[in-house]
């Protein structure tokens, strides 16, 4: 019965965090309505840095309690969960389809913070320094995506779905408080289970704690994206699927890894480098071409994400030097 301890720390700390994050997000977005707030500056702030929480919380806890490579496993596992598992769990429901002059935009600019990533993780360590780098880069394209919002209209919000965090009525002012403190206290405990039970089902099972941040913790902290795809593709709202999983890609990396990095130095683990960051890396460049041709993800293609990511899965738990030596 003590072996299960982990599994059900690691279980209710997922809970707990996907749940915190939504009524989290709910209520944020009920007091921003009662305050007459944008809808766009909305999306682009507290929706969008909402469903970037459980990766946020986990990471600066991870880092905090020196356990680093569930950090840093965290977000290439994100990044890497996001595209193979998520749309390719969205394409499989129905064929996703983006606008092309969006789709450019956003994944150039989700390109270059891989590319920015994957430069500073080769220096070793991600340090204050780089953290501040990254976060001013975020609110640059925050600042970035605002202009663009204005331009096009306040309804050009390809990265955020609203449908289902505005409520659909006024709440009032005490239950949106509630939401928001309750869902802070639901995320920080769900965050503290979580690094608690990785760290130690990493040591029971003899596996590194980057490969428990790339597995389990990667998959849980993207169930907020996963949940919001699926809601998308039910009611066939397939632009924003692609757009919700870049942005997410580039919160994880500027946002997440950025006031991670600011909080204590996260040191980069040798198979990181070797393997998964190149994975993130090929996974963001081959949707590119996925997604030009036609300008729609159909069905094949999202049956052979997933089976790569169950391929990624299996190399990380069978061990990288095993498969490849």
């Amino acid at each position: 019965m003590t072996n299960l301890i982990p599994y059900a720390y690691l279980i209710i700390g997922l809970i707990l965090l996907s749940g915190g994050a939504d009524y989290l997000i709910r209520g944020a977005v009920a007091i921003a309505a009662r305050l007459k707030i944008s809808p766009l500056v909305v999306g682009l702030t507290i929706v969008a840095l909402g469903t970037s929480l459980p990766e946020l919380v986990v990471c600066v806890r991870a880092a905090m309690e020196g356990a680093p490579g569930i950090a840093v496993g965290n977000i290439v596992g994100s990044n890497i969960a996001n595209i193979l598992l998520i749309i390719g769990a969205g394409a499989l429901m129905c064929p996703i389809s983006a606008n092309r002059n969006h789709f450019l935009r956003d994944s150039l600019l989700m390109l270059g913070a891989t590319a920015l990533f994957i430069a500073i993780a080769f220096t070793g360590s991600f340090v204050a320094l780089s953290g501040a780098v990254m976060v001013g880069l975020l609110f640059a394209f925050l600042f970035f995506s605002y202009v663009q919002g204005k331009k096009h209209g306040t309804d050009d919000l390809s990265m955020i779905d609203m449908d289902d965090v505005a409520p659909a009525d006024i709440v009032t002012p005490l239950r949106a408080a509630i939401w928001v403190l309750g869902g802070l206290v639901a995320v920080a405990v769900g965050a503290e289970l979580l690094v608690g039970g990785a760290t130690t089902i990493a040591r029971g099972l003899g596996v590194s704690e980057e490969v428990i941040g790339l597995t389990m913790v990667a998959i849980g902290t993207s169930l907020p994206e996963l949940a919001t795809v699926i809601a998308a593709a039910a009611k066939r709202h397939t632009d924003l699927i692609v757009g919700n999983v870049m942005g997410s890609n580039i919160f994880n990396i500027l946002g997440v890894m950025g006031v991670t990095a600011t909080v204590a130095d996260v040191p980069v683990g040798g198979q990181i480098l070797a393997f998964d960051v190149w994975v993130m890396a090929a996974a963001a460049v081959v949707l590119v071409p996925l997604m030009l041709t036609g300008s729609v993800l159909n069905r094949k293609e999202g049956t052979a994400c997933l089976a790569l990511y169950t391929a990624y899965i299996a190399i990380q738990y069978i061990g990288v030097d095993r498969v490849f030596s």
